[in-house]
Parts: structure tokens; sequence; C-alpha cells
């Protein structure tokens, strides 16, 4: 019969250190079994205890020296953004900082001034305009947008904001990046409508409106993805919730076709696979200019920010 692990109680309730393991009694070998999870170099914590990124930062934190600012997509977690924020875990140190990257942690050296650094929960980190602004060295122009058009939706921040900064960020490295990808930003509410949009924008088409009221409660229609006013054309992306919704989505297509709205649907597999034929079904559906009805209950306005 194998011999149960031994789990001392002041290890299971937070990630621990190696030190911590050691002064609870257990070794370094003990630690590889299936009882414990490896988060990183010296890092640790018990299987049983459910993920909480927070605990984990915390944890990184203790075991950094002064000075460490949470980086990259791990900043954008702290601001409030749908990315990941461990595996690796971001860090930013000075430049003289002895800190190397890791099994777990990725650090890189820079001087961060304190005007764009932030504290959230008693985690320092890189800032929400700082850290879109380092990440247009990174990813492509499409990935940056869906992350400010995140920001937006999620009220992070504003484009007006978010311009102001990159304004003032002058020849900082990605500034001129984030100052061009400021002026399409908008509040969209996927990333995949903002996939969308920017294959559209690469396409030489107009910019469509986000998130539009075309109508209020009483009258079932609601918003639109996308918007063209003068072609009264609404552009849909259908995700992976649109078959449970099929029934709903039918009467609101109905709806909106009655009213003399056009209405176009895409999913993932058009936008990635074919983008001509979306180009060229966008393209040809602008080119008509539908019978506009005039209808008291009906309006489309710009959603606010």
């Amino acid at each position: 019969m194998s011999r149960r692990p031994r789990i001392p109680t002041k290890l299971i309730h937070r990630p621990f250190s190696l030190d911590e393991a050691r002064a609870a009694g257990l070794t370094k070998s003990s630690l590889k079994g299936s009882t414990w999870k490896r988060l990183g170099k010296g890092l640790y914590r018990w299987n049983g205890l459910p993920e909480d990124p927070w605990q984990v930062l915390k944890a990184w934190r203790d075991s950094l020296p002064a000075g460490t600012l949470f980086d990259g997509t791990t900043a954008a977690w702290i601001s409030g953004l749908d990315f990941k924020a461990t595996n690796p875990v971001e860090i930013v140190v000075p430049r003289h900082s002895g800190v190397r990257s890791r099994p777990g942690l990725s650090a890189r050296h820079c001087e961060i001034p304190d005007s764009d650094a932030t504290t959230v929960r008693g985690l320092r980190s890189v800032n929400l305009h700082r850290t879109l602004c380092d990440l247009c060295l990174r990813w492509s122009a499409e990935e940056v947008l869906i992350a400010i058009d995140m920001a937006l939706h999620r009220k992070r921040t504003n484009a007006t904001s978010l311009a102001r900064y990159a304004q003032t960020a002058g020849g900082r490295a990605g500034a001129r990046m984030l100052r061009s990808l400021a002026a399409l930003a908008a509040p969209a509410e996927s990333p995949m409508e903002t996939r969308l949009r920017w294959l559209l924008l690469q396409r030489g088409l107009p910019c469509p409106e986000v998130q539009v009221d075309l109508g209020n409660e009483s009258n079932g229609i609601g918003r639109a993805d996308l918007y063209y006013p003068s072609a009264r054309l609404i552009l849909e992306y259908d995700g992976s919730n649109h078959r449970d919704r099929l029934v709903a989505d039918n009467r609101r297509q109905n709806l909106l076709l009655g009213a003399g709205f056009q209405l176009l649907r895409f999913t993932s597999s058009d936008i990635y696979n074919q983008p001509d034929l979306v180009e060229a079904q966008v393209r040809r559906a602008l080119e008509i200019r539908p019978h506009l009805i005039k209808r008291d209950r009906i309006f489309s306005s710009k959603r606010p920010v």
C-alpha cells in the first residue's frame, strides 16, 4: 500500500514558495507528486486548491524583488481584460535587475515611469494605456485592436483618453500604431466582431458603426453588431451560442427585414476561410439603396461609449 502524502494545513489555502514548504516539513522531492502543482521555479500550490489568478500573482509578487511590475497580458488581465493572467506570468523589471525569465515567468527589462504604473488589489502593474502601447510591438494590429475594443466595451478606458495617451507618448515605440488604432476603436462585444470589422477595413470598405440601437425593447429589435446607416445594412456575427437562440434570432431577423433593413450574418468560418466572399456580399449590399420607410417606432442611434 502506497504511503499517503503529507499535506500541511498551512499550505492548502494559497500558493507557497519552496522555502515555505521546507518550513512546513516538506522536501523538494516530495513536491513532485500529484498532490502538488508547480507554478514556476520555486512556487507551488496544493492541487486541491481551486485556481485563482489573484492568489498566484500575489505569490509571485512576494517572491520577486521590489520594483517589479506585472506586464503584458498579465497586466491586461489585472486591468480587467479577458486574457490569460498566468502561464507565463509576465513582468517588467529595471534594467539593472538580475531577474531573468524562467519556467512560469517571462521577464522584460525596461524602465517604466510611475505615471505608467498602477496598483490593483495590491498588485503593482503597468497601466492599461502603456500595456496597449507595448503590445503594439508584439502583436498584429488586428490583435491589438481586439484588446482596445475589449477595453472600451468593458469601460476600462475610452477612445478619447486612449488617443490622448498615444499623442503624449510621442515617439515611443508602439505609439504610432496605437494612435492609428485608437482612431478605429469601438466597444465591440466580442473579438470576432472586431475581426469582422477589421476584415472590412482591410478590404477598403467603409467603417461600420458598432453596437447600434435600432429600436427599443417593445419592438424587439435591439442592437446591431455592425451597421451601415446609409444602406440600412446590418452585419451580425453568429457565434457558438447562435444555435441555442435560433428561434429568437429568426424572429428578430423577420422584424428587421420587415422594417426595411438589410441583414447579413457571418460566422467565424466565413471570416477566417472566406474573406473574399464576405467582402463581396457586403460590397454588393452597400450598393443597394432600398426604399427607406418612415416608421415612428424604428430608429437608429449610435450607442454611447
